[in-house]
């Protein structure tokens, strides 16, 4: 069973949502604020995959529960639900462990669209996380290892926790060593070719990606910028 933890205070937007969400196979958890929705997930942390937090919130707002989330489940799926005056929340929920936004007012087929991706990768790599290891799917380039079927990454030996977002971004990069990406390319093999968003979701995981795998991020040795086009890996 797909099942998500929708936090919402408003309540007509909350229900809007779960019916969508039912009508599309999902089963849905609710809560009305931050503190009901952390307490929803610690009932249940094995069977929630995915959840849809707004960042207005009594008690507890959105960008807590989403850092408080990816603190206890580091392959959780995050979506925030910002509006469209909230473009700093927006940003400070991706460095916080969001994997995307959606900005109201949506569409059901846009919410729906960016929850059905978010699924497929999370689905994809519970099912990959199962499978034994195999030299076949191993990466390496300089300190970095990256195994493709266990969906890790250590830097001389050591663990580095990712999202799933940025062990996709990762992957494709290495994958690619030496070549520019633009943002554009890395959103499409990333988020799919019907995302909606915007190119600074790329901007702002690469930032976060840096911070967790360079020495120096602000002056990164091996995932750096291709000015006027996007990233590249070296």
């Amino acid at each position: 069973m797909k099942r998500i933890l929708v936090a919402e205070d408003e309540e007509a937007i909350r229900e809007f949502i779960v019916i969508n969400l039912e009508r599309n196979g999902y089963d849905v958890i609710t809560a009305e604020n931050g503190v009901k929705a952390l307490q929803a997930y610690d009932a249940s942390p094995d069977d929630i995959d995915v959840a849809l937090l707004d960042i207005m919130m009594p008690e507890l707002d959105g960008l807590s529960v989403c850092k408080a989330l990816r603190e206890r489940n580091n392959s959780i799926g995050i979506i925030m639900l910002t509006a469209k005056t909230q473009e700093m929340d927006k940003v400070v929920g991706l460095m916080n462990g969001a994997d995307d936004y959606v900005t109201k007012p949506f569409s059901p087929s846009e919410l729906m669209a960016r929850i059905d991706a978010l699924y497929r990768r999370i689905g994809v790599n519970k099912e990959r996380s199962v499978i034994p290891d195999d030299a076949e799917y191993i990466l390496r380039s300089g300190e970095f290892v990256l195994n493709q079927r266990t969906r890790t990454l250590t830097k001389n030996g050591e663990p580095i926790e990712l999202t799933q977002v940025e062990f996709q971004i990762m992957e494709y990069l290495i994958t690619n060593y030496g070549i520019s990406l633009s943002r554009n390319d890395i959103m499409k093999h990333v988020w799919g070719d019907n995302h909606f968003g915007e190119e600074k979701v790329v901007d702002v995981n690469i930032r976060r990606l840096r911070m967790k795998i360079e020495n120096e991020p602000s002056a990164p040795a091996h995932l750096t910028t291709v000015w006027g086009m996007g990233y590249k890996w070296i």
